[in-house]
């Protein structure tokens, strides 16, 4: 039976060293430089997912190919993802295709409401989502962000009700977080870094920077 691993171990696996866990699983990002060098990459993660019956999301793009695994069986990570993980890595390297760890990233809009079923059903049929769990909506196309709904206990009219949550590599959140600040931002808190930092625009709006690391 396949058993679900943490982000730790992961990470702590051999091989695995262009990837990094987001909010939805395991994800690279390989720079192919032009789009026949893509098609090539493709073909190999397709006939390695075809091979393990295990199959990751993939993005091609004109300079590059991102990929997410994640073990749909146990709504996380697993080791049928750290052997897939090796093998996509090994195949770029053939190919002569670096991977940038640094160009990752999963973008997750958080709203606060009071009464859910009041708000969930708006959102859902305005963005044509499905629902995954009872707080989450996500594209069933994979395309967009992820929408997720936070229990309040009482109005809160001093703040907005809508954030972004940008889910980032572990060994780039706090220049992420510096570069937001320096571009005219400021930090709200960062009591639960590096889980996650609370950051501020200019006016007040927030979004957190958040990792892996510290939900294990």
């Amino acid at each position: 039976m396949t058993e679900r691993i943490t982000a730790r171990q992961f990470h702590e696996a051999a091989g695995v060293e262009d990837w990094r866990v987001l909010f939805e699983g395991a994800c690279a990002h390989f720079r192919t430089g032009s789009f026949a060098v893509g098609v090539a990459l493709v073909d190999a993660i397709g006939r390695l997912a075809d091979a393990a019956n295990h199959h990751p999301d993939v993005d091609l793009r004109y300079g590059g190919v991102t990929v997410r695994l994640r073990t749909h069986d146990v709504d996380g990570l697993s080791e049928r993802d750290v052997t897939l993980a090796r093998q996509i890595s090994a195949a770029a390297r053939e190919l002569g295709v670096p991977a940038d760890p640094a160009a990752v990233q999963t973008v997750h809009v958080a709203i606060d409401r009071l009464v859910g079923p009041a708000v969930q059903p708006f959102w859902r049929a305005l963005l044509g989502y499905r629902e995954q769990g009872a707080e989450d909506l996500v594209d069933p196309h994979g395309r967009g962000p992820s929408l997720g709904f936070q229990q309040m206990d009482a109005p809160r009219p001093q703040r907005n009700r809508i954030h972004v949550d940008v889910s980032v590599p572990h060994d780039q959140a706090e220049a992420r977080v510096a570069a937001a600040i320096a571009a005219g931002g400021h930090l709200v808190t960062d009591q639960n870094a590096p889980a996650w930092w609370v950051l501020a625009d200019a006016e007040g709006n927030e979004a957190c920077v958040a990792t892996w690391m510290g939900r294990d």
